[in-house]
């Protein structure tokens, strides 16, 4: 288990940097067009904000694996550590049902009721833009139960720092 949390924070991790770069060129490549070049590059508008789409659900996926997701921890801390325990476990268990209904399964629905749409620059299925609700809902599916896991034992497999190196 240890290594299949390492691995998918990592990849997940490098998915979302390479998205926020890819989003980045794109950006000055649109202000290049419009502004030295007269000549705007219209597409690219679109595909940034969907590769913004993409960042976000990875990026979630990514904070539940490495747990820094935004959490309010001031009634947790307060608790004794069987009661902080119990706790975790039942947020993480929400979240795991909230990832496979509303993530997997309706974000999958979506994509195949919006698989007919095209996106009016680029022309591409809004199916495979909304695709990334259910693949991200899967990595969440994989880290939480890992989470809860965790949670149970008390035994943390992967660190934070060994997430960031």
């Amino acid at each position: 288990m240890r290594k299949a949390k390492k691995a998918v924070n990592y990849a997940l991790s490098r998915i979302a940097a390479l998205l926020l770069v890819v989003m980045t060129l794109l950006v000055l490549y649109q202000v290049f067009s419009r502004y030295v070049l007269n000549a705007p590059a219209d597409w690219t508008e679109e595909l940034v904000r969907y590769f913004l789409i993409w960042t976000g659900f990875i990026g979630a996926a990514y904070a539940f694996g490495s747990r820094q997701h935004m959490a309010l921890i001031f009634v947790r801390e307060r608790l004794p550590e069987k009661q902080k325990r119990v706790l975790m476990v039942v947020t993480d268990i929400l979240i795991l049902l909230f990832a496979i209904f509303i993530i997997i399964i309706a974000g999958t629905q979506l994509a195949f009721s919006a698989r007919m749409e095209l996106s009016p620059l680029l022309g591409i299925s809004r199916g495979l833009v909304y695709a990334v609700a259910p693949i991200s809902g899967v990595f969440i599916v994989l880290v939480q139960i890992i989470n809860i896991w965790e949670d149970v034992t008390g035994k943390v497999l992967v660190k934070k720092e060994e997430v960031e190196g």
